[in-house]
C-alpha cells in the first residue's frame, strides 16, 4: 500500500505496476494505471494507516529484487526491527549511491506502509532485498560489521573496494560472531552509548561516497 499522490507518482515513473488507485472525495487518480475507485465520505481515514491521510491511497505490485550484477557497494540491515529505520536507510543509501540494500531475515518488512512513507520514493529505485549474509559474500563483497565498541575507525579504513556495510538490529546490533570480514565504528563523544542506526548507516554510506569521490 502506498499512500500520497507524490509516493504514487513516483513509484509510477519507477516502472512499478499500479494496480488500484483508492481516492477520497474531491480527489482523483494521479497516474494513467490501475483501477480507479471513488470511496465515500470517511472511509479512507478508516482504511489508510496515519492519523491525517492522504486523498489518494494505491495498491502498487511488489517487486522481488536480487543483487545486481557487478554491485560494489551496499549496505546490509541485519534484523532490523523499526520501519522509521528501515525506510531512512534506504533514503541514504540512493542518495549516497548504493547499488543495493539487503535486509536479513527476521527484518522488518520493507514494504511496510510505515517504510514506504520513510523512503521518500528511494524504495522505487534502489534494489532492495531480503537474503542472508552469505549471498552478500557470495556477490563477491567484503563484509564489514558496524559496532559501538571494535573496530577500526570508519574513515581510516579503505571504503572504495567492494563493500558491504552491516549494520545491526536497535537492541542488539551485530553479533560478535557474525561471519564477516572486518569491524568498523564511529567514535563519539558524550555519554551515549551508540549512535541511532539509521542515523550511523547514514555516515557509513556517505563516507564511501566521499572516499569513492576522492579516488
Amino acid at each position: 500500500m502506498v499512500e500520497g499522490p507524490g509516493l504514487v507518482t513516483q513509484a509510477w515513473e519507477a516502472g512499478w505496476e499500479i494496480e488500484a488507485q483508492f481516492c477520497a472525495p474531491g480527489s482523483g487518480p494521479v497516474v494513467p494505471d490501475g483501477l480507479v475507485f471513488d470511496l465515500a465520505p470517511n472511509v479512507i481515514e478508516r482504511v489508510a494507516s496515519t492519523e491525517a491521510p492522504q486523498p489518494v491511497l494505491a495498491v502498487v505490485r511488489q517487486r522481488s529484487s536480487v543483487l545486481p550484477d557487478g554491485a560494489d557497494f551496499v549496505i546490509v540491515a541485519d534484523r532490523l526491527g523499526d520501519p522509521g529505520n528501515a525506510g531512512t536507510i534506504i533514503r541514504s543509501a540512493e542518495a549516497a549511491g548504493a547499488q543495493a540494500v539487503v535486509f536479513t531475515p527476521g527484518s522488518v518488512d520493507p514494504y511496510n506502509p510505515k517504510v514506504v512513507r520513510a523512503t521518500a520514493g528511494s524504495l522505487f529505485r534502489v534494489p532492495v532485498v531480503v537474503a542472508e549474509l552469505h549471498v552478500v559474500r557470495a556477490a563477491g563483497l567484503r563484509l564489514l560489521a558496524t559496532s559501538s565498541h571494535q573496530g577500526e575507525v570508519y574513515d581510516a579504513v579503505d571504503l572504495t573496494g567492494p563493500v558491504a556495510l552491516i549494520v545491526g538490529n536497535e537492541a542488539h546490533g551485530v553479533p560478535d560472531d557474525a561471519p564477516v570480514d572486518g569491524w568498523i565504528t564511529i567514535p563519539h563523544q558524550g555519554e551515549a552509548e551508540s549512535l541511532n542506526v539509521a542515523m550511523a548507516a547514514t555516515v557509513l554510506v556517505f563516507e564511501v561516497a566521499r572516499q569513492r569521490r576522492q579516488r
